[in-house]
């Protein structure tokens, strides 16, 4: 039996020829798989962000995985991971290599989410033990295991399958790969939006990701992807931080902001969810990027002992809400994100 919910090995269904995979589509679907060349890069199809779940037999749900963005294109012996900003994650993820560049088909671009786990949980603090890691002897002595969750397939043996409908792409990714070890078929449910939400909540995932069944792919945010989150969980560009107090190493809070119409917004400060590591390392780098001066906008009321830094940092942070007048309440550290360009962070909204 599988212990990880929602994405377990397809391992009965083994590969068959990807000719025969895409020659298996209904007609009308098949002619919309298009014959052309391999693509270098294809940008990632983002969600957006809504208020309420929903079911809708028009619609397909997953769990929304807490890990990093990975986007696997394969043209010759050894297929390329990289990250949704272009980085090369070969190294960061050795475990991932051999397996996909074992399997049958000859050329593809797979699209997934890399993620740890604590006990049935994705979660993010244990994968970044993995992702500031660029030496693969490192990464496998952390001792964290993870795994790639594929949730699409975008191009197949000379097949551009973006304007295939989403569960075609999917259907096809299942029966072209082999999953088994680290890779695992992200499953998903066409009905009950609203109840796989509840039961992802209790289950302590971060939410559901709703998207169209006849949906082809972009690379842009969506509307034809949507997400709904249990908690308030966005990134943060790093702007200063707060002398450590007590017996306590590296910085006391972090201080959090994002960016409207090109001016960084103060958010709050987030001072829980660090451990002795993040506080070490997470603090040495912080020195390194020190100011005089804060670039936030306006005032910023954050106590005494602050020091201003370049806004060069990303972090992932949960929160309950936001106040009244803008800052984050309860807020929790979760970790540095290295795919994301701080000028990309913005307030995140529901739609």
């Amino acid at each position: 039996m599988c212990s990880v919910p929602y994405s377990c090995p397809a391992a009965l269904e083994m590969t068959v020829q990807t000719g025969d995979a895409i020659a298996s589509l209904p007609a009308d679907v098949r002619k919309l798989a298009r014959k052309r060349s391999q693509p270098t890069w294809i940008g990632p199809m983002l969600a957006t962000l809504v208020a309420q779940p929903f079911s809708d037999r028009g619609w397909i749900f997953e769990p929304k995985l807490d890990g990093e963005r990975c986007l696997t294109f394969r043209s010759g012996k050894k297929p390329r991971l990289l990250s949704r900003n272009q980085k090369l994650l070969n190294d960061t993820y050795p475990e991932l290599v051999g397996p996909l560049a074992r399997q049958g088909a000859g050329t593809y671009i797979a699209d997934g989410e890399i993620v740890a786990y604590h006990g049935d949980v994705t979660s993010f603090l244990q994968l970044q033990r993995r992702m500031q890691v660029r030496d693969p002897e490192e990464a496998r002595r952390r001792g964290v295991r993870v795994f790639y969750n594929l949730f699409d397939l975008l191009y197949l043996d000379g097949y551009d399958l973006r304007d295939v409908p989403l569960v075609h792409r999917k259907a096809l990714l299942k029966e072209a790969f082999q999953f088994s070890g680290p890779l695992r078929f992200t499953e998903h449910r066409r009905r009950d939006g609203e109840a796989f939400f509840r039961e992802s909540c209790r289950n302590g995932l971060e939410g559901v990701i709703a998207k169209r069944a006849d949906g082809v792919y972009v690379s842009k945010r969506s509307r034809d992807w949507l997400k709904f989150k249990c908690w308030a969980v966005q990134e943060f560009v790093l702007g200063g931080f707060t002398e450590p107090q007590g017996k306590r190493t590296g910085f006391g809070a972090l201080l959090l902001g994002y960016y409207d119409r090109g001016k960084l917004i103060y958010a709050g400060k987030v001072g829980t969810g660090f451990d002795r590591d993040i506080l070490t390392r997470l603090g040495s780098r912080l020195a390194k990027l020190e100011i005089t001066k804060p670039l936030f906008a306006g005032k910023v009321s954050a106590g005494h002992g602050v020091h201003w830094v370049k806004p060069k940092l990303v972090a992932q942070v949960r929160f309950s809400e936001w106040t009244a007048d803008g800052k984050l309440r309860h807020p929790r550290f979760l970790g540095i994100r290295t795919d994301k360009d701080p000028r990309e962070v913005v307030r995140e909204q529901p739609q």
